[in-house]
């Protein structure tokens, strides 16, 4: 089956499709990582983007669903090397192959990802498209070239929960309150093994309703897109600064920059990958980390009279961590929950997450 991916300065490979017979529009992006396949494409955090790995084998041990963040196929589209039909792993219930067209989706195969990749870093992220079923490459570009920008769309709305749910940690556990914005399971499972019970609401609750589940805290989860969209998390977190922890991840890292001040911008590029290597200033040592993300707080508007910047990618010195210098607000850029993957802060951030909470209602009490 025929396949073309267009993108939006004229370039276009021919390769075969995978999945079913469609068009996909969407943003390109590359991720360096060579395991947890499953895992990025459930990623809310992949809404509205076309993920392409660079490592040039994907699906080698199979689809087993154990591992999957979410409850479908979020990437708009699947870009690799090679895909493979005969996979090995004991847990492995179907190839890859099978999971996309399951899901509906749409990618290419048998494509010089290495050369996209190099494109991608020299001109920074672009409009792609893909056919399947075709090999029409003006279509391919003509599409990639109308589509909205990413920043403008709200992908928020699209993959938040409809309705709060609630996963229980221990009788007497902590309540917190986790914002969806694209949540990944681990993060719950990661607050569940604390014992810490869990209400997630959808993007838009109030404050008033999020304060009706007598929370101990509030953390805000990772999620896709320009963090500017989330203007209702950003309000939560303006009025209840001071008055609860406030903990954030990923986009809710921006999220809690931007209530406090901070502004944010688009990388040319973004941090997609599992080896980010990230300095952590209070503990003088560097973290392997799990990134995906394309916008990063700014340093320079960042009031470092209340702010502290407690941590940053060595590779280009972006800010990955940030806590308040008076209030019980810290939130990290990376993935502390990601696995597979480095697991070298699951513990540090989970751990004082759940010390912060503790210790504030000792306090209060």
């Amino acid at each position: 089956m025929k396949a073309v991916l267009g993108l939006e300065d004229g370039t276009f490979v021919i390769g075969e499709g995978l999945g079913v017979e469609g068009i996909v529009q969407g943003e390109l992006v590359f991720t360096t990582q060579y395991t947890g396949y499953e895992e990025a494409l459930t990623d809310p955090s992949y809404k509205g983007q076309i993920l392409m790995f660079t490592y040039p084998l994907i699906g080698n041990y199979g689809i087993s669903g154990e591992t999957f963040q979410s409850d479908h196929m979020q990437a708009e589209g699947l870009v690799v090397r090679e895909a493979c039909d005969h996979p090995s792993h004991h847990k492995s219930k179907r190839s890859i192959y099978e999971y996309l067209r399951d899901e509906g989706k749409s990618g290419i195969m048998g494509i010089d990802t290495r050369m996209l990749t190099i494109k991608t870093r020299e001109r920074g992220t672009m409009k792609a498209a893909i056919i399947v079923g075709s090999d029409d490459s003006k279509e391919a570009v003509r599409l990639a070239r109308e589509q909205e920008d990413i920043g403008s769309l709200d992908l928020i709305g699209k993959v938040t929960c409809k309705q709060p749910y609630q996963m229980k940690g221990q009788k007497d556990g902590d309540n917190i309150v986790v914002m969806d914005f694209g949540i990944k399971r681990n993060i719950i499972k990661s607050l569940n093994n604390r014992g810490v019970n869990v209400t997630v609401v959808p993007a838009t609750t109030p404050v008033k309703d999020i304060m009706d589940y007598e929370p101990d805290a509030i953390l805000l989860s990772n999620g896709p897109g320009d963090p500017q969209q989330a203007v209702n998390g950003i309000s939560v977190v303006k009025e209840l600064a001071g008055q609860l922890p406030i903990f954030g991840i990923c986009l809710g890292h921006q999220i809690i920059s931007l209530a406090l001040g901070a502004r944010t911008y688009k990388m040319k590029f973004g941090h997609r990958g599992a080896n980010q290597p990230v300095k952590d200033l209070e503990r003088g040592i560097v973290h392997i980390t799990s990134q995906n993300h394309g916008y990063a707080v700014d340093e320079s508007s960042i009031d470092t009279k209340e702010i502290t910047v407690t941590q940053y990618n060595t590779n280009d010195r972006t800010v990955e961590g940030i806590k308040h210098r008076d209030l019980d607000i810290m939130s990290v850029q990376y993935h502390p929950e990601a696995n597979p993957g480095p697991l070298d802060t699951e513990k540090i951030f989970f751990d004082r997450v759940v010390e912060t909470t503790k210790k504030i209602k000792v306090m209060v009490k």
